[in-house]
């Protein structure tokens, strides 16, 4: 039989009131509520809880606050940076590339629910993953939904709401987000 968490990283629905899962979730809230404590401007202990909080050492900057569901189903690149105030449920894996910008109050949401109304009232969940890909900068305040992809390349402009895949080298933005022009490598 396969575990809840396996379902979970399936894309499956799963039950989020498993213990294994509940105690991954508090896993991550401690060690947020750690990296949050930290003195402003300090640097002691950031690499350290960021290691423990990804289950490996990151090349990442993460201003506090940061608020995540697991931290070990996100997946980085070198040189990422997240900005005050994001919060990432990594309920399926979240991948984010190379030298990837977020700026404040980005959220990035793999974690979702049935559309059905009696599957919502079983308490169960689903998760799609969420992939970034390799240069991308992600304007305050964006919410990027389950199971999108943006290209590498391009700029997701402040208040968007990332419904669906974004090309690769375009600036995208809106409720819903959609591509308004290529980028110019002059830009």
């Amino acid at each position: 039989m396969r575990s809840e968490r396996d379902k979970m990283l399936a894309g499956e629905l799963y039950d989020p009131s498993d213990a294994d899962l509940v105690a991954g979730r508090l896993r991550a809230r401690r060690l947020c509520q750690r990296l949050n404590a930290l003195p402003a401007g300090s640097t002691e202990g950031h690499a350290e809880l960021l290691a423990a909080l990804f289950g490996q050492p990151v090349d990442t900057y993460v201003t506090p606050p940061f608020q995540c569901d697991y931290g070990v189903n996100i997946e980085f690149g070198s040189g990422v940076y997240f900005n005050f105030g994001c919060v990432v449920l990594d309920v399926a894996a979240v991948r984010i590339g190379h030298r990837v910008l977020l700026a404040p109050g980005v959220h990035i949401y793999a974690a979702s629910h049935p559309m059905s109304v009696a599957r919502r009232r079983s308490g169960l969940e689903l998760g799609l993953p969420v992939t970034i890909g390799d240069d991308v900068w992600v304007g305050g305040g964006t919410v990027i939904c389950p199971g999108v992809t943006i290209g590498a390349g391009s700029v997701i402009g402040a208040g968007s709401v990332v419904t669906r895949d974004i090309p690769p080298g375009v600036f995208a933005a809106g409720n819903p987000c959609r591509v308004l022009r290529a980028i110019d490598d002059d830009e």
